[in-house]
C-alpha cells in the first residue's frame, strides 16, 4: 500500500509467487488517478477504499501485508472489516499515535517541498529545496543507507512527486504525508480484542536500524496486542531501516512465506506449488533497472546465516 514499486523484491520471489499477490498505490500516491483525498482522509476512509477495491476485484478475505502507512490501514481493516482479513503482516507497524518528534520531521519535509516551488512573487522551482525534501524523506525511510535500489526509487520518485504533489496539490501532499500520520488514533483494547476473537494471526516486523521509530515502539505495540489476546509475533531484522523491504526484502520474504504457511495450513486450505524461479520476474524489474537498480545488490543472507539476520519473539 502506497508506492507499489517498493514491493519489487516480494514480487520477484518465486516462493511468494506461489500465492496470488495484489498490490496498489494508495489514493494520492504513485500513478493512481481518480478522486483526490478529501480533507480529513485518514485510516477509516483508506480502509474503506481498500475494501471497495477488494470487492471490485471479487477478492476473498486476504492476508494483508502493510508497511509503515500501509500498516495503519491494514490494522483498521481488521477492526472495521474483519471478514476481509485472513491475517496481518505489519512491517514497521504504526499502531500507536505519532510521536511529536516524528511529526516535526514530517512537517519539515513538507515545508522544504512547498518552498521548492516558490511563492506568489516567484514561481521558479528551487531544485535544491526539493532535493532537501527528498533527502529528508530518504533519511526517514532508509536511515542514510544508499544502495542502487534506494537510488532507483529516488530517481523514479522525484519526477512523479513533482507531478502529483505540485503547487495545485499541496493540500493533497499535506493530507497524504502529514495529516494521515499525525491525526491517526490508536485503537482501544476492545477494538483489538475483536481481532483476537476471530483468531487472526499477526506478525510485526521491525528493522533494527529504523531511525524515526526505535525498537521500543514496536515492542510496545506487541505488548498491547498480546494484552488484547492477539496471537502476535515480533520479528527483528538486523541493519534494516524503516522501509525494511528495500534492502532486506529477501529477509522479510523468508519470514512472510513461513508466516503465510502457518496461517493457511491450520485452516485446511491447499497451498499452491512453488513456481519455477526462472519464470518469475517483478513487474517493476525493467523500470528499476533502467533507473540504476542492480538486483545482485539486494542483501540476502545465506540460509545458515538467516537466524542471525532475523529473530522473532512470540
Amino acid at each position: 500500500m502506497s508506492f507499489d514499486t517498493s514491493r519489487t523484491v516480494q514480487f520477484g520471489d518465486h516462493k511468494l509467487r506461489r500465492f496470488n499477490l495484489v498490490t496498489f498505490d494508495l489514493r494520492g500516491h504513485g500513478e493512481t488517478s481518480g478522486d483526490k483525498m478529501p480533507p480529513n482522509y485518514g485510516q477509516k476512509e483508506s480502509a474503506e477504499d481498500v475494501v471497495k477495491l477488494m470487492e471490485a476485484l471479487k477478492l476473498p478475505a486476504c492476508h494483508i501485508v502493510g508497511m509503515s502507512l500501509g500498516s495503519i490501514i491494514a490494522l483498521q481493516m481488521a477492526i472495521s472489516y474483519p471478514e476481509k482479513v485472513a491475517s496481518l503482516f505489519l512491517i514497521s507497524p504504526l499502531g500507536l499515535e505519532e510521536p511529536d518528534y516524528v511529526t516535526a520531521a514530517r512537517v519539515e519535509i513538507y515545508d522544504y517541498w512547498t518552498q521548492g516551488f516558490g511563492d506568489a512573487t516567484n514561481s521558479k522551482v528551487d531544485d535544491a529545496a526539493l532535493l532537501d525534501a527528498l533527502y529528508g524523506a530518504m533519511q526517514f525511510g532508509f536511515s542514510n543507507k544508499t544502495t542502487s535500489l534506494t537510488n532507483a526509487y529516488a530517481k523514479r520518485f522525484l519526477p512523479l512527486a513533482k507531478k502529483i504533489w505540485g503547487p495545485n496539490n499541496f493540500d493533497l501532499f499535506h493530507t497524504a504525508t502529514v495529516d494521515f500520520f499525525t491525526k491517526r488514533k490508536a485503537h482501544s483494547k476492545e477494538a483489538l480484542q475483536s481481532i483476537a476473537q476471530r483468531g487472526v494471526k499477526m506478525m510485526l516486523v521491525h528493522g533494527l536500524d529504523d531511525i524515526p521509530y526505535p525498537l521500543e515502539y514496536s515492542v510496545e505495540q506487541e505488548k498491547i496486542f498480546k494484552d488484547a489476546g492477539i496471537d502476535v509475533t515480533l520479528a527483528k531484522v538486523k541493519h534494516a531501516a524503516h522501509f525494511v523491504v528495500a534492502d532486506y526484502g529477501k529477509e522479510v520474504n523468508h519470514v512472510l512465506h513461513d508466516f503465510l504457511l502457518q496461517s493457511i495450513k491450520p485452516a485446511g486450505k491447499a497451498v499452491p506449488p512453488i513456481p519455477n524461479s526462472e519464470n518469475i520476474l517483478s513487474p517493476w524489474d525493467a523500470a528499476l533497472r533502467k533507473a540504476g537498480w542492480r538486483p545482485e545488490d539486494v542483501i540476502d543472507s545465506d540460509d545458515d546465516e538467516e537466524d542471525d539476520a532475523t529473530s522473532a519473539t512470540s
